[in-house]
């Protein structure tokens, strides 16, 4: 079945659905000399941990309770960051499964000392699984696509997901020929 905006519904049909707004949002942090790696830029350990900061908000805020990070994928670093830099982290819940959601972030920097627009230094998707008190899966709203960037996103996570069971099952599949001849300990 899918809604108006083309998009399947998940069989989370009795919980009501939430638009992408609801949960979008931005982190911003200026960059100091305590981020730096070896080179003097940000490192990029230092990105990747408000990437899943600003993620791990958005996930709680759709599934109305906590949410665990369940991987990241294609996390590029597009451009250096310095030190005096505003970074802002931008997050949005792309696609909900019925446990399971991708958040897909933008990471901007604000040159402190030119009068530039931010540029795009990063990009990277999560996915998250909401979980109860006792850290099992529970069940997510779908989310519900607002714009074609919202509907074109949705399709992309679905493209992203295919990949990602796909090359889990073709992992699994190798270790246990590999045990079943012997040739893994």
């Amino acid at each position: 079945m899918t809604d108006q905006a083309g998009v399947v519904e998940t069989d989370s049909a009795d919980i009501p659905g939430k638009p992408t707004s609801a949960s979008r949002t931005t982190l911003s942090h200026i960059m100091t000399h305590n981020d730096t790696n070896l080179l003097g830029t940000v490192h990029g350990g230092v990105i990747m941990k408000l990437v899943d900061d600003a993620a791990g908000a958005v996930a709680g805020r759709h599934s109305g309770g906590p949410a665990v990070t369940a991987s990241m994928d294609e996390m590029a670093f597009l451009e250096p960051v310095r030190v005096g830099d505003l970074v802002h982290v931008k997050a949005q819940v792309n696609w909900t499964g019925r446990t399971s959601m991708e958040v897909g972030v933008r990471v901007l920097a604000e040159r402190w000392n030119e009068s530039t627009p931010p540029t795009q230094v990063g990009s990277a998707y999560l996915v998250f699984a909401a979980v109860d008190a006792d850290g099992r899966p529970r069940r997510v709203p779908p989310v519900l696509p607002e714009t074609e960037k919202d509907r074109r996103r949705y399709q992309e996570a679905q493209i992203r997901r295919t990949h990602r069971l796909a090359r889990r099952r073709e992992i699994m599949e190798l270790r246990e020929k590999r045990a079943a001849e012997g040739l893994d300990d």
